[in-house]
């Protein structure tokens, strides 16, 4: 069977055994806080993150935040968790010298970035600085797949919000509320981020996004069987480009991983929504694009009110994708 590992463009995605081992149960403890770094110029990030090399593989955790973060948006904050510490890259402070300095290691089949829902990461990293995210662990496709393959229902619209994912005993464990205080901030303040000097419940806000995130990969590294594995790590290629799409055939995105022997591929296709139709698609209430999702296997996204507003992105097996999209022209004149 081909392996990830063997071809080094690929994303691949390590087993814990690979690393310095599992972390503490102390990591889920808030009273065994982490240094934390706030970042203006690279010097201050490790050397190991700055140079990726297969001599010293690594998995971080990795967020952004920002002002409608997307390929329009501005990104003030890049989150990176490592086993020691936490680093808080502040691209408002440090630049675009500082973020660029990231981008061999986002871009590194060596190193894991372990994510929480990568598409409007990814894009705006692609749109304003020319990253191409690579490599992730997405825990939103991970514990999509463990439902499956625990033999639960498959949700339609196949996301698990990071709060409810944190609160999941089976993964962590922890309350969250501090999230819906940030919300009800960024409601009053779409500019909450641009915010400098960072205070202290913006720096509480931004570690917590990420400051949990290698407990819960280490937990579902231990579940994901063989076959979830391969669709992680190929979904999660996929998933880092579709809000990237600029009309060609991304081949110069680093390509996904090969097909196992015995599994099927799955790829993305984009399907362009004629102006004033997108409305039919989604239907009352979103009842039509609900009914949908329902009545076929491939993952269907949207882009909702950041765009593209008349893209529609359809991931899974070339058959399944062929399904869905065949439904959804079926809902007007395409």
């Amino acid at each position: 069977m081909a392996s990830s590992s063997d071809h080094p463009g690929y994303a691949c995605i390590p087993q814990p055994s690979e690393f310095d081992g599992k972390p503490p149960e102390d990591d889920i403890n808030k009273s065994v806080p982490k240094p934390i770094h706030a970042v203006v110029d690279a010097s201050q990030l490790p050397i190991e993150f700055l140079e990726p090399s297969p001599d010293k593989r690594l998995v971080i955790g990795f967020d952004c935040e920002g002002v409608d973060l997307c390929r329009h948006g501005t990104l003030c904050i890049m989150q990176l968790a490592f086993p020691d510490a936490l680093y808080l890259v502040d691209a408002l402070m440090g630049g675009e010298k500082l973020v660029k300095a990231c981008k061999p290691a986002l871009e590194s089949t060596y190193i894991t970035k372990v994510i929480h829902d990568c598409k409007r990461d990814s894009e705006a990293l692609y749109f304003q600085y020319g990253i191409k995210l690579h490599n992730v662990v997405d825990t939103q496709i991970a514990y999509s797949l463990l439902e499956e393959q625990e033999g639960r229902k498959r949700s339609a619209d196949g996301s698990k919000s990071f709060v409810n994912l944190l609160a999941d005993p089976r993964y962590c464990g922890i309350s969250y509320p501090e999230k819906e205080e940030v919300r009800t901030l960024l409601r009053q303040d779409p500019n909450f981020w641009t915010r400098r000097p960072l205070d202290s419940l913006m720096i509480r806000a931004a570690v917590d996004d990420v400051r949990f995130l290698l407990y819960i990969y280490h937990k579902m590294m231990e579940k994901l069987n063989e076959h979830s594995m391969y669709h992680l790590s190929v979904r999660g290629a996929l998933y880092c480009r579709c809000f990237c799409h600029t009309g060609g055939d991304q081949a110069d995105w680093p390509p996904v991983p090969p097909v196992p022997e015995g599994m099927q591929e799955e790829i993305l296709s984009v399907l362009d929504v004629p102006p004033g139709q997108m409305g039919r698609v989604i239907g009352r209430k979103g009842a039509t694009i609900q009914s949908i999702k329902e009545s076929c296997n491939a993952e269907i996204i949207m882009g909702g009110q950041k765009g593209p507003p008349d893209k529609i992105f359809v991931i899974g097996s070339p058959s399944d994708v062929r399904l869905a999209i065949a439904i959804i022209r079926g809902k007007g004149p395409f």
